[in-house]
Formats: C-alpha cells, sequence, structure tokens
C-alpha cells in the first residue's frame, strides 16, 4: 500500500501566509491585480504559489475526475432521453 505524500514545512507555511492575506482582504489575484473574495481562489492561488516556490504539495484529488464524468454521463443520458421522447 502506498503512502500519502505530504506536503512539506515550506509549503504549509507558505498557503498560511497566502490565507493570512485572504483573511486581511490584502490577497489580490494575479495580473489583474484584483482583491480576491473567494476562499476557493485563494486557496487555489496559494497552492500554485507552494509549488513554484519547489514545495512538495499533492496534486488534485481524484474526486473531481469522478463528478465530472458523472456530470457527462447524466448530461448524455438526457440527451437520449430527449431524443426517445421526440
Amino acid at each position: 500500500m502506498a503512502t500519502k505524500k505530504k506536503t512539506t514545512t515550506k509549503g504549509r507555511s507558505k498557503v498560511k501566509k497566502v490565507m493570512k492575506e485572504y483573511k486581511e482582504h490584502k490577497l489580490s489575484s494575479g495580473r489583474s491585480g484584483k482583491k480576491v473574495t473567494n476562499r476557493k481562489q485563494a486557496v487555489a492561488i496559494a497552492l500554485s504559489e507552494a509549488r513554484q516556490s519547489g514545495a512538495k504539495i499533492p496534486k488534485k484529488k481524484a474526486a473531481t475526475k469522478k463528478k465530472s464524468a458523472a456530470k457527462k454521463k447524466s448530461a448524455t443520458t438526457k440527451k437520449s432521453a430527449a431524443k426517445k421522447s421526440k
């Protein structure tokens, strides 16, 4: 059984710093420089900056892939149901 990949202290400190900026309403997004108002966007920025600095951060969870696959499946079943009703 493979062990989980853990974040490094460098990565954790970077994420902590960025989230603190977000809570103080000082975090701004990349090029546009607009203030970040969404918590999920702040987390994404934090993880991105940590990866750029060379910290070992685990990849995104596979659960998001399952959700998108389920959406695709439901969309195709709706299309096929619409064709049958015509």
